[in-house]
């Protein structure tokens, strides 16, 4: 009898999970409860090799940014930054953040960031692009 009992106490630790998890499942979009922020588009894309330099730096993510906490640094080749200017929200897409950029030479560059979503997730990376063109006489 008392092992009977322990085994019914025993099994409604992992039953009342699996029935917590299946009625969130239904009651909520499975993206919404396993998703976290992440990078969904860049300009320029990773890896990407441009004819003509780019502008600014923007990228977009799949949910709010906090704009305040938002890091975006552009380096060049050694490593150094090539602008001072603060990334901000799109104007047109909370969602989205940019950075202008000065007039780039031909070369590598890597793009660094750093976000926090709305949700309270950091999402952190870095990727390179190319810009092409002559080399730079001296």
């Amino acid at each position: 009898m008392i092992t009977s009992l322990n085994r019914r106490k025993t099994l409604r630790g992992p039953l009342f999970l699996v029935v917590a998890v299946v009625a969130l499942a239904l009651g909520m979009p499975t993206a919404s409860v396993l998703a976290h922020s992440m990078l969904v588009k860049a300009e320029p894309a990773r890896r990407a090799v441009l004819t003509k330099a780019p502008n600014q730096v923007r990228l977009w993510f799949n949910e709010k940014i906090e704009g305040d906490y938002a890091s975006l640094v552009v380096l060049d080749d050694k490593k150094q930054s090539i602008t001072d200017v603060k990334p901000t929200l799109a104007s047109d897409d909370p969602k989205s953040i940019i950075l202008p950029l000065p007039e780039l030479v031909p070369g590598k560059y890597s793009i660094k960031f750093r976000v926090l979503s709305v949700d309270g997730h950091v999402v952190e990376s870095s990727f390179d692009f190319t810009v092409k063109g002559e080399a730079q006489k001296k």
